[in-house]
């Protein structure tokens, strides 16, 4: 039995005729009438007695609508409820400054047409002050690249970004257009973020697998202030796909790393179900959402989604 059935059963009660009802209804009499013989199988039980006169309910029909009708009533009720309960709260979100470059604008306007009252707080900072801050809870949920620096909280993966070497045309002449490999990363200067953020971590994981020395000229934790030294030719970078989406390609070279494909895990991160506020929890569903959606979309340069 569905909730239109018993709608279209009371509104022919109403009415007294199957064509009254359907133009009211917006739909076809042969459609209503199939509709009202399904109810009635379903409950085995005749409700209507259709004379040459129109339609008219049973006894059973009669107690049927009386019945019919407070449900509707009480559904309706249901989705007032619904609508006037509108969710609130505070939520603050972490995100590195290469992944708000994508994620963040996209973020903001899915939560403001979805939760318009909810009062969104984005942190933009690097990962390693983003882990710090949601182990210490200072915010709610963030977008992280190091699961093992996650104390007590849910991490789940949601992409793989890509990792692409960025220098200007004079630092990286020599290097093919086709590719750089792990191990050529060791002649090249880099600017990076200092030791405990995701892109050190993972340069100096690369460096450890392979028996590399990378040369660090220079340690900047800002975006920023970091790629403003790229450009002015002090060093190249590396960074994440989302990084190179609004890149100059005529002042910086981009150069894939292969052999292998350098990469780095975004996971969100949140408390987990029991702990985190119902405003959390539709936020964290928001964020997945849009994460997936703008890597579906080919948005989001280099990310590829994990298969759940």
């Amino acid at each position: 039995m569905e909730l239109r059935q018993l709608r279209y059963f009371v509104r022919i009660v109403e009415t007294g005729s199957m064509g009254s009802a359907a133009l009211d209804l917006n739909i076809g009499v042969s459609a209503l009438s199939q509709q009202m013989t399904r109810l009635e199988n379903d409950l085995s039980i005749r409700l209507l007695q259709r004379t040459s006169r129109g339609v008219t309910p049973t006894s059973a029909g009669l107690a049927f609508y009386s019945q019919a009708q407070l449900a509707l009533r009480h559904a309706d009720d249901a989705v007032l409820a619904a609508r006037e309960a509108r969710l609130s709260g505070h939520i603050s979100v972490g995100m590195a400054p290469s992944t708000a470059s994508v994620l963040g604008m996209p973020f903001i306007n899915a939560m403001r047409e979805s939760y318009p009252d909810v009062r969104l707080h984005v942190v933009e900072s690097l990962s390693g002050n983003l882990e710090r801050m949601i182990n210490t809870r200072q915010i709610d949920l963030a977008i992280v690249f190091q699961k093992d620096k996650i104390v007590r909280w849910s991490a789940r993966p949601i992409l793989e970004e890509r990792l692409f070497l960025i220098g200007t045309h004079a630092l990286l002449a020599d290097i093919s257009s086709d590719g750089i490999s792990p191990a050529q990363l060791a002649n090249i200067p880099l600017i990076m973020p200092s030791q405990g953020h995701g892109l050190r971590g993972r340069l100096e994981a690369i460096a450890q697998e392979h028996g590399l020395t990378p040369e660090v000229v220079t340690e900047i934790d800002g975006l920023a202030l970091l790629m403003q030294a790229v450009r002015s030719g002090l060093g190249a970078t590396l960074q994440p796909g989302a990084a190179i989406s609004h890149l100059d390609h005529e002042a910086l070279r981009v150069i894939d790393v292969q052999n292998p494909v350098l990469s780095r895990p975004n996971f969100l991160v949140s408390l987990s179900d029991d702990e985190l506020s119902p405003a959390g929890l539709a936020t964290r569903v928001i964020l997945s959402k849009v994460m997936r959606e703008l890597t579906q979309a080919g948005a989001w340069p280099g990310a590829t989604l994990y298969v759940n």
